[in-house]
Formats: C-alpha cells, sequence, structure tokens
C-alpha cells in the first residue's frame, strides 16, 4: 500500500498508561489509530454533536484498496494505519446459521468460491479465500460477525449492514455475547426496521436514514430517542439548513460520498471532502477512506471535547 498517505491526522491523543483525562492531543507519524470507549455512556457521549466534533470516514465495506478486500479485518487494520475510523461491514448469514461478514448474495465476486452465502455451509466458506476488488486473490479469509466484534473492540467503531436474510435478533444477540455494545451501531434502511431494532435493542446506536423534514418528522413518530440515533443523510449533498436541524437535535451526520460524490472528488480534487463537512457532514462514509481522512485533518479542531476518545498507538 501507497505509504505517501500515512500520518494524516494531526489532532489524535497518545495513548499510554495514563487515564483518558491526562492524555494529550498529538501529531501522529505512523503506528494505528484508534477509538477507544468504555461503556455505551461514552458512545453517546461521542456521537452527541457538538460544535468542537472531529470529523470522521466510515470506510464503506471496511475501507478496501489493492490487495486489501472489502469485508476483511485485514482491510479494517489498513485503514487504522492511516486514520481513526467508523467501518461499515456487512452481514450475512450461511446455510447453517453462522453469520459472517459478505455484502454479495453470491461468493463469486469476492471470494474463490461460487454459490449463495445461504446456499453454503460455513465449513465450505471456511476454505475460501478473499479477493480484492480487482479480482486477485489474497491469504485473507471471510470472517464471521463474531470476530469483527471483538476486533473492534478498542479499536474502531463500527456500523452493521444486515443483509435481508439475516434475523436482527441473531446480529443482537452476537453483539451482546461479545460485549461489543459500545462499539457496535446497527444500520437501518426504514423507520420500520429501526423501530424493530431498537425494541430488540433499546441500549445501541442506530444508522437511520433520515434525507429531508419530513424524514426528520417521520423518525420522532417512531419514538426512537435521538441520544440512540447518527443520522445517514443519503448519498446527496444536504444543505447546511437541513444538517444544522439535524446537530440541533443532537445527533451526527453521516453523508453517503460513496459513488457519484468520491468520483466528483477524484475528478475535481480530493479539497471536495472538505466542503461537505464545511456544509455540516460529520462523518463521510466513503471508498475512499484514505484519502478523504487526508483532507479531513485540517478540519479538526485545535481542542475538542471528543479529543479523549482518540488515541494513537505505535
Amino acid at each position: 500500500m501507497n505509504k505517501i498517505y500515512g500520518g494524516i491526522l494531526s489532532l489524535l491523543v497518545v495513548f499510554g498508561c495514563q487515564s483518558k483525562s491526562e492524555e494529550n492531543a498529538s501529531v501522529s507519524t505512523g503506528g494505528n489509530h484508534y477509538i477507544r470507549l468504555i461503556n455505551l455512556d461514552e458512545t453517546r457521549q461521542f456521537y452527541t454533536w457538538t460544535s468542537d466534533r472531529i470529523p470522521l470516514v466510515s470506510a464503506h465495506r471496511g475501507g478496501p484498496y489493492p490487495g486489501f478486500p472489502e469485508n476483511a479485518i485485514e482491510t479494517f487494520d489498513n485503514v487504522l494505519k492511516y486514520t481513526p475510523a467508523i467501518i461499515e461491514l456487512d452481514v450475512a448469514m450461511t446455510k447453517d446459521s453462522v453469520l459472517v461478514l459478505m455484502h454479495d448474495d453470491e461468493l463469486d465476486r469476492t471470494t474463490t468460491g461460487t454459490g449463495k452465502v445461504e446456499d453454503v455451509t460455513y465449513e465450505y466458506i471456511q476454505g475460501l479465500f478473499l479477493e480484492d476488488n480487482d479480482g486477485k486473490k489474497t491469504s485473507f479469509k471471510v470472517p464471521t460477525l463474531e470476530e469483527a466484534l471483538l476486533w473492534s473492540k478498542g479499536k474502531a467503531l463500527l456500523t452493521v449492514d444486515i443483509k435481508k436474510s439475516v434475523p436482527f435478533e441473531m446480529v443482537v444477540d452476537v453483539v451482546r455475547e461479545t460485549q461489543s455494545e459500545a462499539y457496535a451501531a446497527l444500520i437501518s434502511y426504514t423507520f420500520p426496521a429501526a423501530k424493530k431494532l431498537h425494541y430488540l435493542a433499546p441500549d445501541l446506536m442506530l444508522s437511520v436514514t433520515i434525507r429531508n423534514e419530513e424524514e426528520i418528522r417521520r423518525f420522532e413518530e417512531t419514538g426512537i430517542p435521538w441520544t440512540r440515533v447518527i443520522a445517514f443523510t443519503g448519498v446527496a449533498e444536504r444543505n447546511p439548513e437541513f444538517n444544522n436541524a439535524i446537530h440541533e437535535k443532537g445527533a451526527f451526520t453521516i453523508l453517503g460520498v460513496l459513488g457519484n460524490l468520491d468520483r466528483m472528488a477524484e475528478r475535481r480534487g480530493d479539497e471536495v471532502y472538505a466542503s461537505f463537512v464545511q456544509k455540516g457532514a460529520d462523518i463521510l462514509a466513503t471508498d475512499r477512506p484514505i484519502e478523504a481522512a487526508k483532507v479531513l485533518k485540517s478540519l479538526s479542531p485545535s481542542n475538542s471535547s471528543k479529543s479523549p476518545y482518540f488515541t494513537h498507538v505505535d
């Protein structure tokens, strides 16, 4: 992986033996960039919008790059060499009800196997290798959701995209069993889905699609507290007034720059990412997390109430 992107964030906290209150912001020059939360109270504080918040990237499907396939733990680790991040991952279920990380219904595009995930056993999947987006075989294996959740603790926040064939209850159970509640936010694309997830796990954070004033109203009708939500505002730019309306509720906004907006940044220059944040996006969900994070470093405040949650480990 090209190292010119290394050490991109200027506002991080050196983590050592001292307590969080004793940690100081530091310029990062390498190592790994982590987000550490002790419990769900800290998670809610982290996701409560403040004007001094530190803008973040959300690595779509874990942030694949050449040699690093999507939804692989090794890929997650690669992104954290360059920036602290939220990791978005996809959960599917095998024929024998094992939850694995996989975006597609079929195995063909991202692994050395064939067939649908739901039609094969976990034993079969264990024998496969992941392929990167160029179709190059790697030495990496398909992780389980359990493995990803255990990996996340003390390292990165997750947003968990649950495929249609996967029962919500099973995902919640694995989050509970791994005691990873502070790190796992569950994604819902509809308000009925959000209501069900909140009913099953009222303490967990949810990423909920809220793209306009009408959807703000409809979300509030669900009865889900704003303290449990990260607002995914879609894949088109929102005006500052709408983003401010979300901020007034105390919630973060996630703008999906993956796709058209990422391509616009490639054409016009990566500084485009800064304009999204300046208009009120707090988290950029992107297929280019390393490039986007390099730009966002200039937008981090010199002092932030969120700084204690960030740490840099050599």
